[in-house]
């Protein structure tokens, strides 16, 4: 398998830094790479164009960034959230017969860190790994809802509104509306935005800090949707919620 020589430089710069190198010079970089200092510069200043290094302007020293700390905070909590979701998830499928998701947000998208398909399930298009939309999807919105005012304007600054079906939400203003509409209930909906024929409901869950780290939901056929069914999925995912968010340090 071909290496890319750019993406290998890059990354053996982030692996020069550890607890006694926390902050290198170009030149350190460049005679331990055995790279030219301007090819050297090259890759530091795109690292730092993404957070993954930064220059400490009071020496001129280059360092990790803060976006390695976010990135492995992701790793370590969907490693950690998925082991503990893992029985929960598969009692609330066996309970209902859906579908459920446990959903992580990377950036400006959702990411599936598990399924689980009841035995009446009619959701095939999810799959572990796969990334879903903020905008249109019940876990995406259950991820960003409950998050600062400040947070959600970051994540939604340059997002792209695509349309996936004809409820799909496609503007900033209205998602904003729909944000505070899911801050009231408790809870996010995918009325067949998504996924046409699919209706999913989806409840954050929050770590010792009560930020949001993770959200669950269970999806199934819209045909089969009514009020008292909504009802009872909440208060079951509602419930799944507090017992992992309690096992994760959070205090209501």
């Amino acid at each position: 398998m071909p290496i890319i020589q750019s993406v290998d430089r890059a990354l053996g710069i982030l692996d020069l830094f550890n607890e006694f190198d926390s902050e290198l010079k170009i030149t350190e970089i460049s005679k331990r790479l055995n790279l030219h200092k301007s090819t050297v510069h090259s890759l530091l200043k795109t690292l730092e164009k993404h957070d993954y290094i930064e220059q400490n302007v009071e020496n001129g020293k280059y360092r990790l960034g803060l976006k390695l700390f976010e990135r492995g905070n992701y790793v370590i909590a969907s490693r950690d959230i998925r082991t503990m979701a893992k029985d929960h998830l598969y009692e609330l499928s066996k309970e209902t017969g859906q579908t459920v998701h446990l959903v992580i947000q990377d950036g400006q998208e959702g990411v599936y860190i598990d399924k689980v398909e009841g035995a009446g399930a009619t959701v095939f298009y999810s799959r572990i790994g796969r990334r879903i939309p903020l905008h249109c999807s019940g876990v995406g919105k259950a991820l960003i809802a409950f998050q600062a005012d400040d947070e959600i304007a970051k994540t939604l600054e340059g997002y792209s509104y695509i349309k996936r079906t004809e409820n799909t939400i496609t503007e900033q203003n209205s998602f904003m509306n729909e944000i505070e509409r899911i801050r009231q209930k408790g809870y996010a909906e995918d009325v067949q935005e998504n996924e046409p024929g699919i209706h999913c409901v989806a409840i954050p869950i929050r770590n010792h800090n009560g930020h949001v780290i993770a959200a669950i939901s269970i999806s199934m056929s819209a045909m089969k949707i009514t009020e008292d069914i909504i009802a009872q999925f909440v208060q079951l995912l509602t419930n799944t919620s507090n017992k992992l968010s309690a096992e994760l340090g959070y205090e209501y």
